[in-house]
C-alpha cells in the first residue's frame, strides 16, 4: 500500500525497522471502531441463527442445508475473528507478534478456502438437482454431503497449514518492519493460492450454473408453451423441477453475491496490494468479510423457514421437549 507524506511510525524509538500508519484522531477511530465491531458483531450472531437452526431443527437436515450449514461456520469465524482482528489493524499497530500475525493469516486462508470450496458444492447440488433429478437423492445423500463438507475443511487446514510451517522461518527472517502485521508470500505460492482458491473453482461454478441456466430456460419455455405430459410420472417430474428452480435460483443469488465481494480481492492481488491505496486496500479487503454478512440477509429474504426458525430461536422456543422436530417447511 501507499504510504502518504502524514503518515506516523509505530515504534517513533525505532525509526529503522518500525512501520508506518496513516494519522487518525480520537473521534475517527472511535467511529471506524463502532462500525466495523458493529459489522462483526450481527455477522457472527446472524450466522450463528443459521448455524443453530440448520442444527437443531430436523426437518432442515438436507444435503443442500448441510453445504449451508458448513457456509455458515465459515462466516460465523469471519465474523468472530477476523474482521475484529482487521479493525484492530486498520485502527492500531500491531503489537501482538509475528506469530499470532502468521496464525491470522492461517485462519484467514483457511476460512477462504473452505468458503470457496462451499461455493463449488453448493453448485454441483443444484447442478445435479436440476440437470439430473431422477437420480439426485440417490446420488446426493447427506452423509455424502457430510464426508465431503468434513473433506473440505481437512483439505483447507491441511494445505494451509504446510504453507504455514513452510514459509514461517523464512517470512521471520525477511521481516519487513514491526508493529504491522504483514505476510510476505513467494510468487510460486502466490500463483498456486490464485489457481487454487480463484481460478479454479470460479471456473467451474460459471461452468456448472451455466448448464443450471440452460435447463432452467428450456423448462421455462416448456412451460410457456404448454407441453404436456401422458404420464403422472413426468407429471410430478415437472413439479419437483420447478421447486428445484427455486431453490437454484436463490443459490444462485447467493454464488453472485460471493462472487462479486470476492474477486475484486483477488483481482487486487493481481495488481498488488502496494499499488493500491491505503483506504482502496481496506475497501477491497472488506467487501470480502461483508459477503459473510450478506449470506444470512439472502437467507432471510429468500428462505421462509429461516424467518420462522429465527422466531422460535428468539423466543426460546427450541428450549422446549420436541422442539427439534418442529414443522417449518
Amino acid at each position: 500500500m501507499k504510504v502518504g507524506d502524514d503518515w506516523v511510525l509505530c515504534f517513533p524509538e525505532l525509526p529503522n525497522i518500525s512501520c508506518w500508519k496513516p494519522p487518525s484522531n480520537w473521534a475517527e477511530t472511535l467511529f471506524i471502531n463502532i462500525v466495523l465491531y458493529s459489522i462483526s458483531a450481527l455477522t457472527a450472531v446472524l450466522n450463528l441463527l443459521i448455524i443453530i437452526s440448520v442444527s437443531h431443527f430436523r426437518q432442515l437436515h438436507t444435503p443442500t442445508n448441510i453445504v449451508l450449514l458448513s457456509l455458515a461456520v465459515s462466516d460465523f469465524l469471519v465474523g468472530l475473528l477476523l474482521m475484529p482482528a482487521d479493525a484492530l489493524k486498520k485502527t492500531h499497530c500491531w503489537l501482538f507478534g509475528y506469530f499470532v500475525c502468521s496464525l491470522y493469516r492461517f485462519v484467514s486462508e483457511t476460512i477462504l478456502s473452505a468458503s470457496v470450496v462451499n461455493m463449488v458444492l453448493i453448485s454441483v447440488d443444484r447442478y445435479v438437482a436440476i440437470c439430473d433429478p431422477l437420480h439426485y437423492t440417490t446420488r446426493i445423500t447427506v452423509k455424502r454431503v457430510q464426508f465431503c463438507v468434513w473433506l473440505l475443511w481437512s483439505c483447507s487446514i491441511a494445505y494451509n497449514t504446510y504453507f504455514f510451517f513452510l514459509h514461517y522461518d523464512q517470512q521471520l527472517y525477511y521481516l519487513p518492519c514491526h508493529g504491522d502485521c504483514i505476510i510476505l508470500s513467494d510468487n510460486m505460492g502466490a500463483v498456486l493460492d490464485l489457481v487454487l482458491n480463484f481460478f479454479v473453482p470460479v471456473t467451474v461454478i460459471i461452468v456448472l450454473y451455466t448448464g443450471v441456466f440452460v435447463v432452467a430456460v428450456s423448462q421455462a419455455r416448456a412451460m410457456r408453451s404448454h407441453i404436456t405430459a401422458v404420464t403422472k410420472q413426468i407429471s410430478v417430474t415437472k413439479t419437483a423441477k420447478k421447486s428445484e428452480l427455486k431453490a437454484a435460483r436463490t443459490l444462485g443469488v447467493l454464488v453472485v453475491v460471493f462472487l462479486m465481494c470476492f474477486t475484486p480481492s483477488y483481482f487486487s492481488s493481481l495488481v498488488g496490494y502496494e499499488y493500491l491505496s491505503y483506504s482502496k486496500a481496506y475497501f477491497v479487503q472488506y467487501l470480502y468479510y461483508f459477503n459473510s454478512c450478506l449470506n444470512p440477509v439472502v437467507y432471510a429474504l429468500f428462505y421462509p423457514w429461516f424467518r420462522k426458525t429465527v422466531k422460535l430461536i428468539v423466543t426460546l422456543q427450541i428450549l422446549q421437549p420436541g422442539s427439534c422436530e418442529a414443522n417449518i417447511l
